[in-house]
């Protein structure tokens, strides 16, 4: 599914290809470089193969008008819900409305597979997140301590 749309000073939303991988990891590394020293260890998305899940189809990039990525989704699909892995903005294009376009892309990506439910998890120290998923028409399903991260669980189910 590809969102062909143009808004503001962003392209559509597309497949990732192998020459964006450096790209997927710069955006990453930049969007959670900050939570290193609050949650003191690197963000499991920073740690991402990031050349395998482009290769496997699981990431979605959005670029701006130079054509440099700016934003990206990493999603899986299972049998029963899309699992939303990663949503990372450059922090430059941060404000603009970006995540919430990258969010809405993940509902019709959810939809158009006819998956009813979108899945996701944050880490506790991420707190701003606890404010942003729930607006977006997630829910909080629990809190959950997962090996070494501390994580709150969000769903968010889909109706026609």
């Amino acid at each position: 599914m590809t969102d062909t749309t143009t808004e503001g000073a962003f392209t559509g939303i597309r497949l990732a290809e192998a020459t964006d991988v450096p790209a997927v990891k710069a955006v990453t590394d930049a969007a959670y470089h900050h939570y290193i020293e609050r949650i003191g260890r690197v963000p499991a998305p920073m740690e991402s193969d990031h050349a395998a899940n482009v290769a496997a189809g699981r990431v979605h990039v959005t670029e701006d008008a130079e054509g440099a990525v700016v934003g990206l989704v990493v999603v899986y699909a299972h049998e029963d819900h899309l699992y939303l892995d990663n949503i990372a903005v450059r922090p430059d294009a941060a404000g603009q409305g970006l995540g919430g376009r990258l969010l809405a892309f993940v509902d019709a990506h959810a939809r158009a597979l006819a998956l009813p439910e979108i899945r996701l998890y944050t880490n506790a120290m991420m707190w701003e997140n606890q404010k942003i998923y729930p607006r977006y028409g997630y829910e909080f399903v629990e809190r959950r301590v997962e090996g070494i991260y501390d994580r709150f669980h969000y769903r968010k189910r889909l109706t026609d």
